[in-house]
């Protein structure tokens, strides 16, 4: 194992988006049990400091793996398309007519049912904007067109959750 290997090779998969996550988790805790530095207690602190920048490492590839969002993104940096959400906000104009309307029934939501039926359509939307990841980056391997699927699916969860926190206000 080299600590600069990809995640996919860390973790021995194939680099692509669809992924079974059971292997994930899998391999984590084969990796995770390799690198603990409690196994390395005998050989000294320098041992231990070595494992222990294992098993973050570990970690972090494991936070991006298991995460369609955060796989998606990685793959699109690792094909050099960055996703650039700091400072590339542009959305297709249908999606930016989606997020108003999202925006104002969020507004008008007053009952539980109807943030129900918000939380429905961002994950049918969520749903929709995985399945064209899987198309873009495993398929058409278009990581540019999957780049900006990814900046739209960021947008869709924020959304989800925010849909989240005020079904809990309202339901409390």
């Amino acid at each position: 194992m080299k600590l600069q290997s990809t995640d996919f090779e860390l973790f021995e998969l194939p680099v692509r988006f669809a992924q079974d996550r059971a292997d994930i988790d899998l391999r984590w805790k084969a990796l995770q049990k390799q690198a603990h530095p409690d196994r390395f207690a005998a050989e000294g602190a320098a041992a231990q400091r070595v494992a222990m920048q294992w098993s973050v490492r570990i970690n972090e590839a494991y936070q991006r793996l298991k995460d369609p969002l955060k796989r998606a993104s990685y793959l699109c940096e690792l094909s050099g398309a960055p996703i650039r959400a700091h400072d590339n906000t542009a959305m297709p104009a249908d999606f930016l007519m989606q997020q108003m309307a999202w925006r104002e029934s969020l507004e008008e939501a007053d009952t539980a049912q109807a943030l129900e039926t918000l939380l429905e359509d961002t994950s049918s939307a969520r749903s929709a904007a995985l399945a064209d990841l899987a198309q873009l980056l495993d398929v058409q391997l278009d990581p540019v067109a999957a780049a900006q699927v990814v900046r739209r699916l960021m947008f869709v969860e924020r959304f989800a959750h925010e849909v989240e926190e005020r079904l809990d206000r309202i339901s409390a």
